[in-house]
């Protein structure tokens, strides 16, 4: 009953999302093995460049896991994995600065991230609420409802775009400051490039998903299910 010409496509763009999760694993893994010539370790290196960058009150704590690193807004910290805090491979530091990254950006008030931390409480109402308006709306034949859905899903998928550039802005500010830094040479910045970028897939396949399952909603509301 939900198969519609936008099905194809959002298996296709899952297909995608699970191979840039494989991809990102894979370079990890690869890049790992990888030692930077100035030997820091990813804590090392997170911890100079925010005292660089006068965020020398934000501390470096280290969680158990792998690829769980991030930057938390709200307590202020710079949280990285296992390999990431203890390892000195180029991969390691990739992450590492990625997440110094969005900390400096909260400090230079990013427009980007600072419209996804307004939008981010919203979403997370709104994106649990959606499925159940759209599905509602459906079966009931109550346009109101599903209307209602598209719009709270729209969100969602808004909040999915909006970390496009607040992600590829925190690769790019990662990668400038390595080798501005001394963490890289010149001819480690590829390696370090390739791990950032097969981070940066996963959060387009992501908004790819998001963004085909609006249309296909648009497309049933205005409607493409003209068969039932």
């Amino acid at each position: 009953m939900f198969f519609t010409p936008w099905t194809i496509l959002i298996l296709l763009a899952v297909g995608l999302s699970f191979w840039a999760q494989m991809r990102v694993k894979g370079t990890f893994s690869r890049y790992s093995d990888v030692g930077t010539s100035s030997g820091l370790t990813g804590a090392e290196a997170a911890r100079q460049l925010l005292d660089a960058n006068g965020l020398s009150h934000i501390p470096v704590e280290h969680i158990r896991g792998t690829l769980t690193d991030h930057y938390d807004p709200l307590a202020k910290a710079v949280r990285l994995s296992d390999p990431v805090y203890f390892g000195n491979s180029i991969a390691s530091l990739s992450v590492a600065c990625h997440e110094v990254g969005h900390a400096i950006q909260h400090k230079v008030s990013y427009p980007m991230l600072v419209a996804r931390h307004y939008l981010f409480p919203v979403v997370n109402f709104s994106s649990g609420l959606a499925p159940f308006l759209i599905l509602g709306g459906f079966f009931f034949k109550a346009t109101g409802l599903f209307l209602l859905g598209i719009i709270a899903f729209s969100l969602a998928v808004l909040f999915q775009v909006i970390t496009l550039p607040v992600e590829f802005n925190a690769s790019n500010r990662a990668r400038a400051a390595m080798v501005q830094m001394g963490f890289i040479r010149n001819d480690e910045e590829e390696g370090a490039g390739r791990v950032l970028n097969a981070a940066a897939l996963t959060y387009v396949a992501a908004a790819l998903i998001a963004a085909l399952q609006l249309f296909e909603y648009i497309w049933l509301f205005t409607g493409g299910n003209s068969d039932d």
